[in-house]
């Protein structure tokens, strides 16, 4: 059992943060997570609309910390990526031909995710998960650092990981600067129903006002074909949100490809304003960042939790490597192994929104022969997918 002390804090207990301290507890690191919010709070489907995009190389790591074979009827797995522009037909599109890899990636639900890490949290001794706390503080000396409760409790560590989100009290306490600004975009997230099956396709259409996706969802219990959509809008503009059931539908209709047949709202709808956000240091002393403590980034690409992802593998991978967990040695290496890779994925997702949220007619010929151009090209085609399945140029 650990008292008020372990080797690794981990201050957030969102996806990002349980994920870390099952891997690391996993691997037989004793971790106390700290979370601000009651847990239980954020399973209900009512709390949070949005269906997460688990890319093939993202799995892997919910492998090894214990969660995967949770979600064994709570997935639904992506085989084909279809690219439109506006009222353009079908673009570019990417059908997993690669026998060695399952998929794409899959899709689930926040709440199961979470479900599953609260349930794999529950079986592993070395992780003490105390919620809902709010840190106060934090004291750091040369070989040991302290959080502090606003109840007053202390906490110990080797090292701090900051797995707090974008507005992150630990990047903040820090003093770290970020590259931030917002979209004046909105992304309406919801889930509908359709009359044909989806054949586990996933769409993402460029339209002037922002990206529209459909993603593939496994089938409601009753049977139904379900979709979860991203429908991004911009801020100044009437909201969709705002139209009658029926208006809603309609639009909703006009958007889908003919193939899913009649198509209908099946779930509350959630609004998110859309920004970028990225640090421009990872660390301090015995205190580092990961997920979206270090980045944030627009969804076009669905590829924001992933990244979180790469971030958990690189630092579980060096606290295994290092006798001194929070070393500055260790924690410089971190910088190293993933402050480019997220920075590059950060202006890449930024330049398509700013490419592709623009109906002027130039733009809108060049970016079609561009994509065209992609699909065209083995080495464009095989960069594209395996940014899809969450792969670096290593792996």
């Amino acid at each position: 059992m650990i008292d008020n002390e372990a080797e690794i804090i981990i201050i957030g207990g969102g996806v990002s943060g349980l994920s870390m301290a099952c891997l690391l507890a996993s691997q037989d690191k004793s971790v106390i997570c700290i979370d601000m919010d009651n847990p239980y709070n954020h399973i209900d489907a009512g709390y949070d609309g949005r269906a997460l995009a688990i890319s093939w190389g993202s799995h892997h790591i919910l492998k090894a910390a214990g969660v995967w074979d949770k979600l064994s009827n709570k997935k639904c797995p992506i085989n084909d990526i279809k690219i439109k522009d506006g009222d353009s037909p079908v673009l570019l599109s990417f059908i997993n031909d690669n026998s060695d890899k399952e998929s794409f990636g899959w899709i689930i639900e926040i709440q199961n995710l979470r479900k599953a890490l609260i349930k794999r949290v529950s079986e592993l001794p070395k992780i003490k998960h105390i919620a809902p706390a709010k840190v106060k503080d934090f004291r750091i000396l040369e070989d040991k650092a302290y959080v502090i409760c606003e109840n007053g409790d202390e906490y110990s560590a080797k090292l701090i990981i900051g797995a707090d989100g974008r507005t992150s009290f630990t990047r903040n306490w820090l003093g770290i600067d970020e590259h931030h600004w917002k979209y004046n975009q909105n992304a309406l997230v919801f889930t509908v129903e359709h009359e044909n099956k989806h054949n586990n396709v996933a769409y993402e259409n460029f339209e002037a006002n922002g990206p529209f996706a459909i993603l593939p969802m496994e089938d409601s219990i009753n049977g139904k074909h379900r979709s979860a959509v991203v429908w991004t809008e911009h801020g100044n503009k009437k909201s969709a949100k705002n139209y009658s059931k029926d208006i809603f539908n309609i639009a909703l209709k006009a958007r889908f490809p003919d193939e899913y047949g009649d198509v209908k709202l099946a779930s509350k709808i959630w609004s998110y304003p859309l920004s970028l956000i990225h640090a421009h240091k990872y660390y301090g002393q015995r205190m580092v960042l990961i997920s979206d403590a270090a980045h944030g980034i627009h969804p076009v690409a669905g590829q924001g939790l992933n990244l979180g992802f790469r971030d958990i593998a690189a630092l579980a991978k060096l606290i295994s490597e290092y006798d001194d967990i929070g070393d500055i040695a260790m924690l410089e290496q971190y910088q190293k192994m993933r402050h480019f890779d997220n920075m590059v994925m950060a202006a890449t997702c930024d330049g398509l929104v700013r490419l592709f949220s623009n109906d002027f007619t130039p733009i809108r010929l060049a970016r079609k022969a561009g994509i065209k151009l992609v699909d065209k090209l083995p080495f464009a085609r095989n960069f594209f997918a395996r940014q899809a399945m969450g792969l670096s140029s290593n792996n």
